[in-house]
């Protein structure tokens, strides 16, 4: 057990073959070594076997919450939902704000692990500390927002008030590989098919009530100071600073326009690197400025709603009225999001700024991951382009809007041959239809909205995500962009591979805590240590919890390790690398290419890895328990698989 601060010192449990929930206390020893929400996550999940099966019974799926989840601290009202992931084979974790990440803390519990698979569809309750099961076969083949209205009104509580719902739709259901799962804000966790894992093991939602039970700090004095420094930071900040930030007036879309700039937008499947690079190239009607976050709130935003303790209110809801096939469709939704209007707009070809934000609503009603759904739908475009799904019933054309939105619904029940295709993930389809050339993924999950032949941090972060191509392992756009901490050249790639690796244990740790990402354009480690050393009680150094980041980060590395990974499989799409298949950046990228090759040499140096492969000597320096070891040692290859 554990006694730290931050900490309530129960998970539950949930054997949903059986019907079964037991209750067990947090090892004290697990807490220090990794904190808990994604850290503490991957400790149970790699505990489960790396050689599970991801929509199997056997796979574990964890929903937690960090020490400083659910308390004063800013911008703490994260849940983090980890599991092996359907869509690449890896470990995952996926995190959404809004609420239900508080309530869960609040509830009485720190984290939820499902296994098994219930016999008939059900949803989970929490209350005071204990997790019922409820039958959910009324609610099946339901959308979320249906789902969720429908529970508010057979639980006892109410949406905003004391009650969280976190469900999934028809995708997690259908076990779409990148199905997601959505709660009552809109709100996503939405990479890695966390909501097909839920959907394979019968379990529609999970249901939090609860009143407000803040933790308290362990050491006030230390937390105070803490909380005060960061709040002042992002006070402060050109970003943050509360309706005065980039972030806080436009939310993420800030950075539409900003992208489209530095020609590091990825357009067309990745084929340009600005709209206006394609605009030039084909004579096509199509600008980023449209769909940027400045264009959004000069015209659609109706609401700016924000998560628990969070002052910046970065979510910017939305309301349009588009018609379609005749009729018109009135869409009120959250979130605008910069991510899902690059895929779902000019990587799809098009840049329809209202049609955009009714496919974002239909992706978190089906319960698809937007970055994903976009770019299914252009490498599906790129491929019909060149004939290789000409066996399938259909094609799709490039910024075909109208076929986009019904296309949603029809991945997410996999209605069709080709949106049957679509739901299986990159993967899936390249090796169906021999396409890997028209793929952008990383390990089976595809990139976000910032060109790895402009940000080339972004390329080696990509390469080496644990979790498949993100940008949320280690935001370097920070620096490349916007000079946080400090300026880099975007274009320079000596250096990303060791500024890439502080950035992914920087962030192991705030998604251990677990915090929004977005206070790091404020805060710095300093204000990490003081208000983890507040909440808890503990007395870490900033080399200390720099060195748990790293551990973290390390464990998840093992485990891919284990389930078969190594340093093949840190690549990525050849139109971005020197080759037979390169696209050169064109504008203010003119030329440009990701040197990755020597970024990995990098990057593995400072992380003192063997091709991409955990030395044994490395799991014991940082402390883990060294299992099976990956057969590998400091100047050795990998061992060779077995025949």
């Amino acid at each position: 057990m554990t006694e730290l601060g931050g900490y309530n010192d129960r998970v539950a449990r949930v054997d949903l073959s059986a019907g079964d929930v037991k209750y067990e206390s947090i090892d004290d020893e697990d807490a220090k070594k990794y904190i808990g929400a994604r850290g503490l996550g991957v400790k149970y999940v790699f505990d489960n076997g790396p050689e599970v099966e991801p929509l199997s019974p056997d796979n574990l799926l964890a929903f937690m919450t960090g020490p400083l989840t659910g308390t004063q601290t800013v911008m703490s009202g994260r849940i983090a939902l980890v599991t092996k992931s359907p869509l690449t084979g890896t470990v995952t974790d996926s995190h959404h704000g809004g609420w239900s990440g508080a309530r869960l803390k609040w509830s009485g519990v720190d984290g939820l692990l499902f296994d098994g698979k219930s016999e008939n569809p059900v949803y989970a309750v929490v209350e005071d500390g204990d997790v019922t099961l409820h039958d959910a076969s009324h609610l099946w083949g339901k959308g979320v927002h249906d789902t969720i209205e429908e529970i508010e009104g057979e639980v006892d509580g109410s949406l905003g008030k004391n009650l969280s719902v976190m469900a999934i739709g028809p995708g997690g259901e259908n076990q779409v590989k990148y199905a997601c799962v959505v709660n009552e804000d809109d709100r996503a966790s939405g990479r890695g098919g966390t909501g097909a894992v839920m959907g394979s093991k019968n379990l529609k939602a999970v249901v939090v009530k609860s009143g407000t039970r803040m933790p308290k700090p362990a050491d006030p004095e230390t937390f105070k100071k803490g909380y005060q420094q960061a709040m002042q930071l992002i006070r402060e900040s050109e970003v943050t600073g509360p309706n005065e930030g980039g972030l806080s007036v436009y939310g993420t879309n800030v950075l539409m326009n900003v992208g489209e700039e530095l020609d590091g937008l990825p357009t067309k499947n990745g084929r340009y690197t600005s709209t206006g690079s394609m605009r030039d190239a084909e004579g096509v009607d199509i600008d980023a400025e449209r769909v940027s976050g400045e264009n959004v709130r000069e015209n659609i935003l109706v609401d700016e709603p924000t998560c628990h303790s969070c002052p910046v209110a970065c979510k910017k809801e939305v309301e349009v009225s588009v018609m379609h096939k005749g009729e018109e469709m009135n869409v009120r939704t959250e979130s605008y999001e910069y991510e899902s209007a690059y895929a779902l707009g000019p990587n799809a070809g098009h840049t329809e700024r209202d049609e955009v934000a009714v496919m974002i609503e239909r992706c978190n009603d089906m319960g698809v991951d937007t970055i994903e759904m976009g770019n299914m739908m252009a490498m599906a475009m790129e491929m019909s382009e060149e004939g290789k799904l000409d066996d399938l019933d259909e094609q799709l054309d490039w910024g075909d809007t109208e076929r986009m939105i019904d296309l949603i619904d029809e991945v997410a029940n996999r209605e069709g041959e080709l949106p049957d295709a679509l739901a299986e993930g990159a993967n899936g389809l390249a090796e169906r239809f021999d396409a890997h050339s028209n793929s952008l993924a990383v390990k089976g999950q595809t990139i976000p909205a910032y060109d790895p032949r402009c940000m080339k941090g972004m390329g080696i972060g990509y390469a080496t995500s644990n979790r498949g191509a993100c940008h949320l392992r280690g935001y370097t756009p920070s620096a490349e962009l916007l000079g946080i901490p400090e300026k880099v050249d975007p274009h320079e790639y000596e250096g990303k591979g060791e500024l890439v690796a502080l950035f992914q244990d920087m962030h192991a740790i705030s998604d251990s805590f677990d915090i929004c990402k977005f206070n790091a354009f404020a805060e710095g480690i300093e204000e990490y240590v003081l208000q983890y050393n507040g909440m808890t009680g503990l007395d870490v150094t900033e080399d200390e919890l720099l060195e748990t980041g790293d551990r973290i980060y390390t464990l998840e590395r093992y485990y891919n390790n284990l389930a078969g990974f190594d340093g093949a499989d840190d690549s990525l799409p050849g139109r971005f690398i020197p080759g037979d298949e390169a696209i050169p950046g064109q504008g203010a990228s003119e030329g440009q290419l990701c040197e990755l090759d020597e970024m990995k040499e990098e990057y593995y140096a400072r992380r003192q890895w063997v091709d991409g492969v955990v030395p044994d000597e490395r799991l014991e320096e940082l402390g883990i328990d060294i299992g099976p070891g990956t057969g590998v040692s400091r100047g050795d290859s990998p061992a060779p698989a077995d025949d």
